[in-house]
């Protein structure tokens, strides 16, 4: 359906005062700094609030502009990202960053186009950059926006379905407060994220159920429309700590993929039909030319990804002949686990690193 005039002035006045009122109080919404509002929407992506605003803090301490994060070295903010999740997001805006600050004399740009091509920036990134920091008419589309459109007008497009995101955004625009768009988009995205949540919507103090076709047709629950998820595969990996003379092997993975530029314990997965010690000591010898002995089993890991989940079996080993020649890991270190701080780690090697004790036993 499209919605009337009338419904649209409407719905713009409740939202907005809604807002006013019920709003969050949170540090990126006391700034109108473009860098600082730009890093937020970054790390909010697939990234709950309430896990972002330290990360936040600590990263806008650390590089407090564009200037700062373009002349930081890349595993500096690695580390500043490190257990937040999704490190392609850390290298994207480092780069972008880079680019800012040779292509446009350090000055986010204020035009949509020009921000969109940077590393990293899409279609919402843009949308709520451009929005909140320059007052440019953009809507967004998240999750929460999605969810609110779905139930307001009983939209029978699967929200993750592939190619529907433009008839959310059609429609977002349509409902935008060109007046204030930043105010107004962050007012959807937050009626999403404290009242009309995926479970337990609290339509008792929705500003908009007046408006709200599903509501007054009893349907909230059947929206929004969802395809199937498919089953999460599992994958057994097996990781060993290299002990020698008191140091600990680390290596680093290659900059692009997934967890890119991280430093981790060297290992991979179980092929079929092999058991862990064996991947463990057949992993370490292709990705490091070294040939390792096993001492002992730590722990078994488990840690979810987007699209898959793993099981990691930790060992204690010792080297036994060869020297390092890295296949895939592009640099290693021997270090003392009191470095190992220095160092940014994926969340799954941080789940088992409280564990570690340097001499074999």
């Amino acid at each position: 359906m499209k919605p009337s005039h009338e419904m649209i002035a409407s719905i713009q006045k409740k939202l907005l005062a809604w807002y006013r009122v019920n709003q969050r109080d949170l540090p990126w919404r006391k700034t109108v700094d473009p860098f600082a509002i730009w890093v937020s929407e970054v790390m909010l992506q697939q990234t709950q609030v309430k896990t972002v605003i330290p990360y936040y803090l600590n990263f806008m301490d650390t590089f407090s502009s564009v200037k700062d994060l373009a002349a930081a070295d890349l595993e500096l903010v690695l580390k500043a990202w490190e257990g937040l999740g999704y490190y392609a997001r850390a290298r994207n805006l480092h780069r972008a960053a880079d680019l800012v600050v040779t292509d446009f004399n350090g000055k986010i740009p204020d035009q949509f186009a020009c921000f969109l091509a940077l590393p990293g920036v899409g279609d919402y990134i843009a949308s709520a950059v451009q929005s909140i920091a320059f007052g440019r008419c953009h809507a967004v589309v998240d999750g929460n926006v999605k969810r609110v459109l779905a139930r307001l007008f009983c939209l029978e497009h699967p929200v993750n379905q592939p190619g529907v995101h433009k008839q959310f955004k059609s429609l977002s625009e349509r409902l935008l407060d060109t007046t204030v768009p930043g105010i107004f988009n962050q007012a959807m995205m937050e009626l999403g994220a404290l009242v009309c949540k995926p479970a337990m919507p609290n339509c008792s103090v929705c500003p908009l159920s007046g408006k709200c076709f599903a509501l007054n047709t009893q349907t909230v629950h059947q929206f929004p429309v969802r395809l199937p998820s498919k089953k999460v595969p599992i994958r057994a990996i097996s990781v060993g700590i290299v002990r020698k003379n008191g140091r600990l092997l680390i290596t680093r993975r290659r900059l692009d993929g997934l967890l890119g530029g991280l430093w981790e314990f060297p290992g991979g997965k179980v092929e079929a039909g092999e058991d862990s010690r064996s991947a463990c000591i057949r992993e370490i010898r292709e990705e490091t030319g070294i040939e390792v002995k096993i001492d002992s089993f730590l722990t078994r890991i488990k840690h979810a990804y987007t699209h898959f989940k793993i099981e990691m079996d930790v060992f204690y080993c010792h080297p036994v002949s060869g020297e390092i020649v890295l296949d895939g890991p592009i640099d290693y270190r021997w270090i003392h686990l009191a470095q190992i701080d220095d160092f940014a780690f994926p969340k799954a090697n941080l789940k088992f690193i409280p564990l570690i004790e340097t001499k074999p036993g």
